[in-house]
């Protein structure tokens, strides 16, 4: 077993079996949150019990974060791991997104545990519903790119996916930086209670940078450097 699959959306999630429909089956292994976690950030077990609950042979839900997860895959489960490969994220996750985002976390944990990582969102427009299918193939034809040799120790690669069509053609694969600007901060008060009301397609994005290439409806690759 080489391939470990993990996100922040739990593991019945589509988005963990629209990543393992882009790779052979053979080689991959699913170790995954038992439930929802978008937004988790970096949390770990601070030193309580992770339960693991085996669904089928290569596959167990972990009753923790993702970065739990790869823990336990690195540490327990598959120790001989050549990737983490987690997502794909129903929501972008570019930007600032990368400081709260679940998804990226498990990816930035096995990069500090020294073994190589792909984090995979896909962007949301106008809370369309994703075509899993398209997100597939396009993960398929981004992981055929960067998995043709390992990060160097302490980098990771974090990939949006453009909201697309079934008929859409496929978009350009963009190598670019990670986005500076904040996420949106407009609000309203209402009843004593704080509202934020920015739209997230409408953020501030660098030119170039990961917010603008995945906006622009290509697919932004951005290199994560811990050290």
């Amino acid at each position: 077993m080489t391939l470990v699959l993990t996100n922040d959306d739990g593991i019945d999630a589509p988005g963990i079996r629209a990543l393992q429909a882009a790779l052979p089956a053979h080689a991959t292994a699913i170790v995954a949150p038992d439930r929802p976690l978008s937004g988790c950030s970096h949390q770990l077990n601070r030193g309580g019990a992770i339960a693991i609950e085996q669904r089928q042979a290569t596959e167990h839900a972990i009753a923790g974060t993702p970065a739990d997860c790869t823990r336990v895959a690195v540490s327990y489960l598959y120790p001989e791991v050549q990737w983490v490969l987690s997502g794909i994220n129903a929501g972008g996750n570019m930007g600032a997104d990368i400081h709260v985002s679940g998804t990226v976390a498990a990816v930035r944990e096995a990069t500090l545990l020294r073994v190589p990582g792909i984090a995979i969102s896909h962007y949301i427009h106008n809370r369309q519903p994703i075509d899993w299918a398209v997100a597939t193939r396009l993960t398929r034809k981004v992981l055929d790119k960067l998995m043709q040799s390992k990060p160097e120790p302490g980098q990771f690669w974090n990939v949006n996916l453009p909201h697309l069509q079934a008929d859409d053609p496929d978009p350009d694969m963009v190598i670019c930086r990670t986005c500076t600007q904040p996420l949106p901060t407009e609000f309203k008060v209402e009843n004593g209670q704080f509202h934020y009301t920015g739209r997230y397609g409408d953020r501030a994005r660098d030119p170039g940078a990961d917010v603008d290439v995945c906006l622009s409806g290509n697919i932004s690759i951005a290199e994560i450097r811990l050290w």
